[in-house]
């Protein structure tokens, strides 16, 4: 009997799972209900897969199909998704198809604000200590097609409640749960208890051997491992935010310590994902110096506190991956400086008041850029009385700049998705720092410089901080 694969999605995740189920030999063919981005329809076409885009053939897929394996932007509430369980055919995420078909150890990483900076100090630290690693799941190319064409002996995984949500059989070597705060509740009918159940995924099957590194002061990860955990005590490792007066980082359950002034990540929650991230090194066998090379030189990748700029003494500071509350109060708070605050989008079912306290501290003037801020307006209206309308990263930065004075920030830092003016975090990020470096273009007469004296415009050190 011929082994029917079908692919829901054709994203990176989608077009990878169908060159990993090609490469094992299965009948592949790949259904996305949009259109399908040029770069993965010209994989889908050299590789000779069948694929249909702007429609899911419900009939031939429900008649044809032994395995389904769907991109985890679909929830699993949609139509199709049901009818296909109800017939009893397996339906699963690419990570977890991926893990079946490799021998190589897993580091999973999850939470709601700082999984990606953790998730790369790992694998950084293992590339320092010379390990054949690779990068997947929520950053870098698909786990499928690595497998597919490039196994490795380790993979570190950055794992969303999307892609958790699937997950049946996973048990990676080593697991990490950063923070659980409210995000994404549209998708899990807005209740709490029903995106932590997601996130607990990631250790549903715990194992004596599976390390866990975990938040022990969050709430609601105490709340999962009352409600879903297996109770599995072995190799639990808890971890907590670490004291800000302190001048070294100790690593809890080590003898590792390091002077904070020597890491190139700074701010309390930043040195908490480095002690998640050296326990899950040290857990499959990094060296010391290995870490500690890493540590010391670690460059974050963009919209996490990056620095773009200062003009006219104003400080520029794109934050765009802050698409939660709790990512944005990570952000105002590692603020040393006076702040005009950009913020908006499309609202997740957001709880603002956890910023009220840092809003009257720091905040000089709230700039909103969305189509509806409405939410955002009637939150902060009763405690900061200058809120401004925009509709474009350029008005935004404009209105900005009348408000800000010499020496502030100006900081986009949203608090919520991108997708009403925007097609991702990155683009609004992008379109920030864009319209940022087209001003000093235009102020230096087209000559790019790294410091402009009389202009008084120059660069900021492209050293990064991280609040996701």
């Amino acid at each position: 009997m011929t082994h029917k694969t079908i692919i829901l999605g054709a994203g990176e995740s989608g077009v990878g799972a169908a060159l990993l189920a090609k490469h094992l030999g299965h009948t592949v063919f790949v259904s996305d209900l949009g259109s399908i981005a040029d770069q993965y329809k010209q994989v889908l076409v050299d590789e000779n897969i069948d694929f249909e885009e702007g429609q899911h053939s419900t009939e031939k897929i429900l008649a044809e199909a032994n395995l389904v394996i769907k991109s985890p932007g679909i929830p699993e509430k949609v139509a199709l998704v049901q009818a296909l369980k109800k017939q009893g055919i397996p339906v699963i995420d690419e990570i977890e198809f991926a893990t079946k078909h490799t021998a190589a150890k897993i580091i999973a990483i999850t939470g709601s604000n700082g999984k990606t900076t953790t998730t790369k100090l790992i694998y950084e630290m293992l590339k320092a200590a010379d390990y054949e690693v690779g990068l997947a799941g929520n950053i870098g190319h698909s786990l499928a097609k690595q497998v597919a064409t490039n196994d490795q002996e380790y993979y570190v995984l950055e794992l969303s409640s999307f892609q958790l949500d699937c997950m049946q059989d996973f048990v990676p070597a080593v697991a990490v749960l950063v923070n659980i705060t409210p995000d994404h509740l549209d998708r899990y009918e807005y209740k709490l208890e029903n995106y932590i159940a997601s996130k607990f995924r990631i250790v549903q099957n715990k194992q004596d051997e599976q390390v866990f590194i975990y938040n022990e002061e969050d709430k609601n990860i105490a709340y999962g491992f009352e409600h879903y955990y297996n109770k599995n005590q072995q190799n639990l490792l808890g971890v907590s935010m670490p004291d800000s007066e302190q001048p070294e980082l100790h690593i809890p359950h080590t003898d590792f310590v390091i002077a904070k002034a020597d890491l190139t990540l700074q701010g309390r929650h930043n040195h908490f994902n480095i002690q998640c991230a050296v326990l899950a090194a040290q857990a499959v066998g990094v060296s010391k110096e290995a870490i500690q090379q890493t540590l010391t030189s670690f460059q974050n990748e963009a919209h996490r506190l990056e620095r773009v700029c200062i003009i006219n003494q104003v400080e520029y500071v794109n934050d765009s991956k802050a698409t939660n509350v709790d990512a944005v109060y990570y952000a105002l708070e590692a603020m040393t400086k006076p702040v005009v605050w950009i913020v908006g989008g499309v609202d997740k079912g957001n709880d603002y008041s956890i910023l009220f306290d840092l809003v009257k501290e720091k905040v000089r003037a709230i700039v909103c850029l969305g189509i509806d801020n409405s939410k955002i307006q009637a939150a902060f209206e009763p405690i900061h009385d200058i809120i401004i309308e925009t509709r474009s990263v350029e008005e935004a930065i404009k209105v900005g700049s009348l408000y800000a004075e010499q020496d502030d920030v100006i900081l986009l830092s949203p608090a919520c998705a991108s997708f009403d003016l925007f097609k991702n975090y990155e683009d609004r990020g992008n379109k920030f720092k864009g319209v940022l470096m087209h001003q000093i273009k235009m102020m230096t007469e087209g000559i790019t410089v790294t410091i402009n004296a009389k202009l008084e415009i120059h660069p900021v050190n492209s050293r990064t901080d991280d609040n996701q």
